[in-house]
């Protein structure tokens, strides 16, 4: 497919009451069309992998033909300069979510940025720091506790930031890493009651909601049972 295919499959794709959703939901729509998660997944899909579409999707600016740039681009040949670029675009939690979750996460400089960006001043690049952490917490499978251990001071830090799509990322990153497994709960625990001592209002609410999850009889069982 050309780019000018991707974006009539896009139009052709299109819906009003998706669009409003978007809205409701936060995610600027000047240059959104409305198109459902699961449309654009099978487009993907049917495109397949391709690095060079997914720039020129990229810089037509449509957020559904950004999100499908994330899911075909080849993750082996992005660049740290393509993060860059691409991280100074991101004007929505949406676009940030969906670049760390289909792309960012499987490039070899995952784990530099999640670090590098959790201490930028723009509010959707640091919610790409600590959504890359909470994506790498969920599916790294092979990486060692003492890398997420390492990202813990870096979430303490950042808690005080009370602006709404990055403590709520922060949370998240926590939360998924005491998730992880059953050494690193307790360490996540210990963790959530720091930034709760932090006392500002964004760190309690951290705590508050990353403790009433960790402490859950539900996922007690569950870290138990993960080596």
């Amino acid at each position: 497919m050309t780019s000018n295919d991707v974006l009539q499959a896009i139009e052709s794709l299109a819906s009003g009451r998706v669009r409003e959703s978007m809205q409701r939901f936060g995610i600027p729509i000047d240059n959104a069309r409305g198109v459902s998660t699961p449309g654009l997944k099978a487009l993907a899909r049917a495109i397949g992998r391709d690095h060079a579409l997914a720039q020129r999707l990229w810089a037509s600016g449509i957020f559904e033909a950004r999100v499908v740039a994330a899911m075909i681009d080849e993750p082996e040949k992005v660049t740290k300069r393509q993060m860059e670029n691409w991280a100074r675009d991101l004007n929505s939690w949406g676009i940030c979510d969906a670049c760390c979750c289909y792309l960012f996460r499987r490039t070899p400089f995952a784990w530099e940025k999640a670090a590098a960006w959790s201490s930028r001043k723009g509010e959707f690049v640091k919610r790409a720091g600590f959504a890359l952490m909470a994506y790498l917490a969920i599916h790294d499978k092979d990486a060692a506790d003492a890398r997420f251990i390492d990202l813990i001071p870096l979430i303490e830090r950042e808690s005080d930031d009370d602006r709404p799509f990055v403590r709520k990322a922060v949370n998240w990153a926590l939360r998924q890493i005491g998730k992880r497994n059953r050494r690193l709960h307790p360490i996540a625990i210990k963790a959530a009651e720091r930034i709760k001592a932090r006392g500002t209002r964004s760190a309690r609410w951290i705590a508050a909601d990353a403790l009433r999850e960790l402490r859950s009889n539900a996922v007690r069982e569950r870290t138990q049972r993960k080596g």
